[in-house]
């Protein structure tokens, strides 16, 4: 073997042990502590080796050089010593800010750092509080299966039940299964069990209740002991506050979550942009839509930039359970033809539903849509007329710089790749992802490309909107101090 393949093999093993001695670190911080790492928004909790690898490489994005693991090992293993409190810590962020603190004392920096969870073990997490999932379908099981992750962390929030109407004698056996596979986002990351007895799903640990029912308000959760819940409604059969009330009828449930566009009154939520706009009296949220999700974060920080005088936005948007897989009837227009077989033109709310969460906006924005024949992810293009001219270069810099490090880079992502096609995104937690490459300016008129996972993206979204409601994110270091919304 040369000698250059013999040294880079080894460069290769070095790390990869260092990544594994790693693992039971976060391991532990997790568990004893409550403290979930991550780098730049990807979390290590629970990660193989060679995913913390990636992560580390993914860090080339921010400081364009791979983030040396010989760095965030020692940084990790001094976490570890100051027994912590309930916290969300970005090691990434961390490592840059302590280089650039000129700080040779790397505990010393870190207990300043953090001295508001030092030596707390744990403490600072919200009492956990109950979550029902009123339907099971794609939004639903997603859903499950981010609670189910974040059961032993300081996330808060405990998933108690799920809501369904009976649909055979094996039902129990089939929501399990359609729990523990998925043909679009894999297997379930553990065990799953079912407790037929006592009708539930034990998913890692978290012992899930399933209740039949027809009928919102004739279920009393406190039978099950559960109380003062969160339902989140992601059937889609109630838009408005007369529907969803029916939930609030129902003893030990104390506010609504709607997973689609809530009408009238309804306050829609794109968490990053109004999450504030949230308070404890609201009974009744709706976290909006996922193409709603997508592109309200990106023409936030176009409007703040640049000024948005005017745009179309189209989706060309993954086929749902809505449209019929076969010719046959639909009362939609267009949506009875095979959604396998076509391109559907349909109409969308989301660009007008932009104004709900960004008032700004309001009358600034059309938009359409077009069904296409893949199972998940999606495109959003805004076309926009800027208040003021700007270049594709300038305009990308901008978005790439609040992706990584502005108030909304949980919720805007970039990415520069020449390669990148739709399955790419399966999975992804942004609720959108600029195309760089794609980016179209000419003067004042800018077109972008926003790719999102219609599914898993705006799944996270809602558990955003969940945390948000209920007090239970855990604080985050080091604190992300928003940017000024100009161009760089």
């Amino acid at each position: 073997m040369p000698h250059h393949a013999d040294e880079h093999l080894q460069q290769w093993i070095d790390r990869e042990s260092m990544a594994e001695a790693m693992i039971p670190l976060i391991g532990r911080l997790y568990r004893e502590n409550n403290v979930v790492t991550g780098i730049h928004g990807r979390k290590l909790v629970n990660q193989s080796a060679i995913d913390i690898l990636k992560a580390h490489r993914f860090a080339r994005q921010v400081d364009e050089t791979e983030l040396p693991i010989a760095e965030t090992l020692p940084l990790v293993e001094a976490l570890t010593t100051l027994d912590l409190g309930a916290a969300s810590v970005d090691i990434a962020r961390l490592n840059s800010k302590f280089k650039k603190s000129g700080s040779e004392d790397l505990v010393a920096f870190l207990r300043d750092e953090l001295s508001e969870v030092v030596s707390r073990r744990g403490e600072g997490g919200s009492e956990p509080r109950d979550v029902v999932l009123y339907g099971f379908g794609r939004i639903g099981r997603l859903l499950a299966r981010i609670l189910v992750g974040r059961a032993s962390s300081a996330s808060g929030l405990r998933l108690r039940a799920i809501v369904v109407r009976r649909g055979s004698e094996n039902d129990l056996a089939k929501r399990a299964s359609l729990l523990r596979r998925d043909s679009v986002h894999g297997p379930f990351a553990g065990s799953i069990r079912l407790d037929e007895e006592n009708q539930a799903i034990i998913a890692n640990g978290t012992w899930i209740k399933v209740i039949y029912a027809d009928d919102p308000a004739a279920v009393d959760y406190t039978v099950h002991d559960i109380d003062d819940a969160v339902v989140v409604d992601n059937t889609g059969r109630w838009r408005d506050e007369e529907g969803l009330s029916q939930h609030l009828r129902a003893p030990g449930v104390s506010r609504v979550l709607l997973t689609a566009p809530g009408q009238g009154g309804i306050k829609n939520i794109v968490f990053g942009v109004n999450h504030d706009d949230i308070t404890s009296e609201d009974r009744i949220l709706s976290a909006a839509s996922c193409t709603t999700n997508a592109i309200t974060p990106v023409a936030k920080l176009m409007h703040e930039a640049y000024g948005i005088d005017h745009g179309h936005v189209e989706t060309v948007h993954s086929y749902t359970n809505d449209q019929n897989l076969i010719d046959n009837f639909h009362k939609g227009e267009r949506r009875g033809r095979s959604a396998a077989l076509n391109m559907v033109l349909t109409e969308t709310g989301a660009a007008k539903a932009v104004a709900k969460a960004l008032p700004e906006l309001s009358g600034k924005l059309s938009g359409n849509s077009i069904r296409v024949p893949t199972p998940d992810v999606s495109m959003a293009i805004l076309n926009l007329e800027l208040e003021r001219e700007t270049s594709k270069d300038e305009l990308n810099r901008f978005l790439r710089r609040e992706s990584l490090e502005g108030s909304l880079h949980k919720q805007v992502d970039y990415i520069d790749s020449a390669e990148v096609v739709s399955t790419d995104f399966v999975g992804t937690r942004a609720a959108g992802i600029v195309d760089g490459l794609a980016t179209i300016v000419n003067g004042r008129q800018a077109i972008l490309y926003v790719w999102y996972d219609n599914e898993f993206g705006y799944s996270a979204q809602v558990i955003r909107t969940l945390e948000q409601m209920t007090d239970a994110a855990p604080v985050k270091f080091p604190r992300v101090e928003d940017l000024a919304a100009a161009p760089v």
